[in-house]
């Protein structure tokens, strides 16, 4: 079971979180900072920082040969809150949200990149989508709305891998949905897009709402 520090804001979308205690020692903190190398071992100066790809993954058959690919919802939500809270303390809330959509949409730019077939149409291109949410154990994606005019769309996500089963607190807390959702729909098809989550099964829904609007071009 999961349990929250923050005391709850029915009127705050950023879920009262800047009412948590603030106990920790400052720490430094850089998007960048390159992993300490091997006493006697010196980096190049040169040398970029890393950037996340499909690569950086590993190979899941090869490392876990016996386990396999799959992880408990648990184990991922250990990460994800225990990280979360640590880039709240550090950054303060409103960054933290901002980071965790920003590697949510790194991660559904990769997903569609390596998963999925941008050069599907729109309608097979999102019932893909709905297979691969499904097999990956993500949730269970249903579209509500589609306005390929102006490219908007209504979504929901039930079992949702972020929430479902979370206490309530009327708050909604799937930014990194958000992003992934985001980055999705930017790699498919060149533009920016913004998401929002509307319900949450953390807010009292039982399943993720999100709405999704065209705010710019990639340039891609």
């Amino acid at each position: 079971m999961v349990y929250f520090r923050y005391t709850r804001n029915r009127n705050s979308r950023d879920h009262g979180r800047a009412n948590w205690p603030q106990t920790r020692l400052p720490r430094s903190f850089s998007l960048n900072v390159l992993p300490t190398p091997p006493e006697g071992r010196q980096m190049s100066a040169s040398q970029p920082a890393r950037t996340f790809s499909w690569h950086n993954l590993g190979d899941l058959q090869l490392g876990r040969p016996n386990l396999g690919p799959m992880a408990p919802v648990m184990a991922y939500r250990l990460m994800q809150f225990s990280l979360w809270d640590a880039l709240i303390g550090e950054l303060g809330l409103e960054k933290a949200n901002d980071l965790f959509r920003r590697a949510g949409n790194m991660a559904g730019r990769e997903l569609c990149q390596n998963l999925l077939d941008k050069e599907l149409p729109i309608s097979e291109f999102i019932a893909q989508l709905q297979k691969v949410l499904k097999e990956q154990l993500i949730g269970l994606m249903r579209m509500e709305s589609v306005d390929l005019e102006t490219m908007q769309f209504t979504m929901t996500i039930a079992e949702d891998l972020d929430c479902s089963g979370l206490p309530c607190t009327s708050e909604i807390v799937c930014q990194y949905d958000e992003g992934f959702i985001a980055g999705i729909f930017e790699e498919y098809t060149g533009k920016i897009f913004h998401v929002m989550e509307t319900d949450c099964w953390a807010s009292g829904a039982r399943v993720c709402r999100f709405s999704a609007k065209v705010i710019g071009d990639t340039g891609l």
